[in-house]
């Protein structure tokens, strides 16, 4: 894990960004981000990304923008971040996994040429424990 990292600064972001799926705590984000192939950025600006690459596939496992920030091209700016590090580290195709009714979420990636590959239906569940399903997208960062 980086050193000098606020991981309370980290949880509340998520916290502020997520309800479904639910907010990843300080433990929960400390032990991803001790695991293999897994790499954070985050931006003075309140947002981050985090991803990970095993072999040549990437994975943005989590995009997280504060409120008060959104509709100022931070979610992009984050989400071509992950990606330009996911190359350098030897990816040539991203997935991600998102909310079916998180709108905003799958405009900005359908935006960046993110394409449907897959459902899975009942994925997360809500704060008022009901289901809803997850698209899972990808796409071709670069071609062998």
């Amino acid at each position: 894990m980086p050193q000098g990292l606020d991981l309370k600064a980290l949880a509340a972001l998520h916290a502020e960004a997520f309800e479904t799926p639910r907010p990843w705590s300080q433990t929960e984000l400390a032990g991803l981000l001790d695991s293999f192939g897994v790499f954070l950025i985050a931006a003075d600006g309140p947002s981050m990304s985090m991803g990970r690459v095993i072999a040549d596939d990437a994975e943005l496992l989590t995009l997280a923008v504060a409120g008060t920030a959104r509709g100022r091209g931070l979610g992009r700016a984050m989400l071509r971040a992950y990606e330009a590090r996911a190359l350098d580290m030897g990816a040539r195709t991203s997935f991600l996994e998102v909310a079916a009714d998180n709108h905003a979420a799958i405009s900005l990636y359908r935006s960046e040429h993110y394409r449907e590959s897959g459902l899975r239906r009942d994925y997360y569940t809500r704060p008022d424990g009901s289901k809803i399903d997850a698209l899972v997208l990808s796409k071709l960062l670069r071609v062998a």
